[in-house]
């Protein structure tokens, strides 16, 4: 039994989806959005909800069924609400500046790197040291907010570098700290 595929998705007011055949349309305010699903998965839309079905209890099925469900309530997410990724600069002359659609990092590299959003995302500076990283897509805004952490992740003995809002940066002990 999937729990998560076999959870209902709730389709809000201004938002709509249309189903054809294998491929599924969620339009909405911010957006629209189209991806075509596995064709041994059946998705029936009954009034404002979305319910997925599988044929059999086969374990291919049974991943399909889940992943199905995530992605539709992920499309349904997005187009009414979107979805955002939050960085944050830590370090001495960290800084970040708009440039355009794009953004200039500054992270104490021999040179500045510019990041250009992918289609369906956008980025917004907030100060000099916060990245926002809005879009309709999950993974679209995702893979933009991993990309800009790649550039300088947090060093794990000082927790200077480009991370998450959210994340939690343990530090550990440096070479001193063991002599003691």
């Amino acid at each position: 039994m999937s729990r998560i595929g076999n959870q209902i998705i709730n389709v809000p007011a201004g938002v709509e989806v249309a189903i054809e055949g294998t491929e599924v349309t969620v339009k909405g305010p911010k957006g629209s959005l189209s991806q075509n699903f596995h064709e041994d998965m059946t998705v029936t839309l009954d009034g404002n909800a979305i319910k997925v079905s599988r044929p059999s209890d086969e374990s291919e099925h049974k991943a399909f069924h889940g992943l199905t469900r995530s992605l539709l309530a992920n499309m349904v997410t997005g187009v009414s609400e979107g979805f955002t990724k939050e960085l944050e600069l830590v370090g001495v002359g960290y800084r970040v500046q708009q440039k355009g659609k794009g953004i200039t990092l500054n992270v104490m590299l021999s040179h500045s790197v510019e990041i250009q959003p992918a289609d369906g995302a956008e980025l917004e500076v907030d100060g000099n040291n916060y990245i926002k990283v809005t879009g309709i897509d999950k993974q679209v805004v995702g893979q933009l907010a991993s990309t800009i952490r790649r550039v300088r992740p947090p060093n794990i003995y000082t927790g200077k570098g480009i991370r998450y809002a959210d994340e939690v940066v343990r530090l550990k002990p440096g070479k001193s700290a063991r002599r003691a």
